[in-house]
């Protein structure tokens, strides 16, 4: 039977993503610092406690209204459902499988690891500072650096001085480590 004749719900899931599609790739680990877990619960708690219940107060109220093939508040609030069930349903598998690593905590302080804020030069001599954290804290805008991103593939397990090359899509450049800290 063609999918045309079949009414699909309104409450199937759009589908998630594979595993090796949501950012880590099989066989990877979530790292996460303490400040990214904590964001990621909240979030996760905000949807599940706060705005998912408003938005099925919403639906439960349109849906007395009558006619639901042309009620907006309805229309949008399933739609706004499987949103917000969708980013739950993700936040939820992210915080499961999070290993949170505090860089307060790291002993060897002399190269570069998971959390370690790094300052280098590059080959056009401009210095620019980069933190190493996990793949849902990334944010260049703030500096900062996925863990498994080519800026931080290149420093980890360097120390200040070396240089190391840097792939890129325009080819290899060599930057140097200026300074290394574990600040959080």
């Amino acid at each position: 039977m063609s999918k045309a004749f079949v009414k699909e719900s309104d409450t199937e899931p759009e589908g998630d993503l594979p595993d090796e599609l949501d950012g880590l790739g099989i066989g990877l680990k979530n790292y996460v610092t303490p400040e990214g877990f904590e964001k990621l619960r909240d979030e996760l708690n905000h949807l599940a406690r706060v705005e998912r219940p408003k938005v099925v107060e919403v639906v439960s109220w349109a849906a007395g209204n009558g006619d639901r093939s042309e009620n907006g508040d309805y229309i949008y609030g399933k739609k706004r459902l499987r949103e917000i069930d969708r980013r739950l349903r993700y936040l939820t598998k992210r915080v499961e499988s999070a290993t949170v690593v505090d860089p307060k905590l790291q002993k060897n302080r002399e190269q570069v690891f998971f959390g370690a804020t790094v300052t280098y030069v590059d080959h056009h001599g401009a210095e620019k500072t980069v933190r190493i954290v996990g793949i849902d804290e990334a944010n260049l805008e703030l500096g900062m650096v996925s863990w498994v991103s080519p800026i931080a593939k290149a420093l980890i397990k360097t120390g200040e001085g070396h240089v190391v090359t840097l792939r890129t899509p325009a080819g290899d450049e060599k930057i140097e480590v200026r300074g290394i800290s574990y600040a959080g």
